[in-house]
């Protein structure tokens, strides 16, 4: 049978407003009171009814998260810390696959769901600024990544240039100095440009040669883009003494590649990735990877859809969220790497 409010306020000998103050956690209500009616509650096992509360202040109390891949380890971080961000503030999270395609994130993006959604966070890969102009949905929408819209929404993201820049600046510090790039794209993608960008810019700024053979073009993003990359570098006739990996699956492919090629990780080529997905940690050989904070991000983009719901920030606002170089096996070698120096 369902605990009411009722029920709670008979059983701690107080008056149903006061329940329903504690239970809404208005500030007003004195410590030893607050303490009374939660044992009641613990007692009883009233849990309160999140939908009601919601509908009372016209909302769903649902956030929809749209992503291009879900087979992607880091988006599966990153919708684990969105879910774990949202609970925390009695939200539950509807997920949407788009593929990384426009017409999907179009779709999304003009709040198809808006009936059922309080407001939106959006992960594009090929949606266009153009495509957001006329969005007629007043639903919050918040946007991650790093493709950069000169439009009046929040958008989260990490600085990815200044992020590669330290994954190669660290295999430089090692010695390495013939440092390749996997995960270059043929068509317009930003966050490959910014990634590309880095490796260039780092190399320059050590004297040495961001030499375009070693940036590698691939399709996708995945473990076999990875491989297929690091295969076709090698078969190429070029033997680079490190390689930088657009994300973490890449990375992975690739390390198989040149274990495959008799080619020792990192004695003979150090290997980076991007994202510290959890697959990294626990190879043969552990990764390498710049490691945004996930967590840090989900709580941002849960924040900022609510902050827009409420009306507390009339500015919208570009976010830079942190990232750190995680520093182990692939560059540093098992007899010199902890459990994941930091950098």
């Amino acid at each position: 049978m369902r605990v009411s409010l009722k029920d709670v306020a008979a059983h701690a000998g107080v008056s149903i407003k006061t329940v329903s103050n504690v239970v809404n956690d208005y500030p007003h209500v004195t410590p030893a009171m607050r303490e009374r009616v939660q044992r009641s509650i613990d007692a009883l096992g009233y849990r309160p009814n999140l939908a009601a509360r919601h509908l009372r202040k016209g909302r769903t109390g649902i956030i929809a998260l749209a992503l291009p891949e879900f087979g992607n380890p880091y988006f599966a971080e990153l919708a684990a810390a969105v879910i774990d961000a949202a609970a925390e503030h009695d939200y539950i999270v509807l997920l949407d696959h788009t593929g990384g395609r426009r017409e999907q994130e179009i779709l999304v993006s003009q709040a198809f769901r808006a009936r059922v959604i309080d407001g939106l966070i959006l992960s594009p890969i090929e949606l266009e600024a153009e495509d957001l102009c006329d969005r007629a949905e007043d639903a919050p929408l918040v946007l991650l990544g790093e493709r950069e819209y000169d439009l009046p929404y929040d958008h989260i993201a990490i600085d990815n240039v200044a992020a590669a820049r330290a994954a190669v600046r660290h295999m430089v510090a090692l010695g390495r100095r013939e440092v390749a790039f996997i995960g270059a794209r043929r068509g317009r993608s930003e966050p490959a440009e910014l990634r590309v960008r880095g490796w260039r810019e780092e190399l320059t700024a050590a004297g040495l040669t961001a030499d375009d053979r070693l940036a590698a073009v691939t399709d996708g993003w995945g473990f076999a883009d990875g491989a297929a990359a690091m295969t076709g570098i090698l078969r190429a006739g070029r033997c680079p003494d490190a390689v930088f990996a657009y994300n973490d699956p890449m990375a992975i492919g690739a390390m198989r590649v040149l274990h495959e090629w008799g080619l020792r990780v990192p004695e003979d080529v150090a290997v980076a990735g991007f994202d510290d997905v959890v697959e990294g940690r626990f190879g043969t050989v552990t990764l390498t990877s710049v490691s945004p904070d996930k967590g840090a991000i989900g709580r941002l983009a849960v924040e900022s859809v609510l902050a827009r719901l409420s009306g507390r920030t009339p500015e919208h606002r570009r976010i830079r969220a942190s990232h750190r170089l995680v520093e182990r096996e692939s560059t540093l070698g098992r007899r010199t790497a902890s459990d994941g120096r930091r950098a």
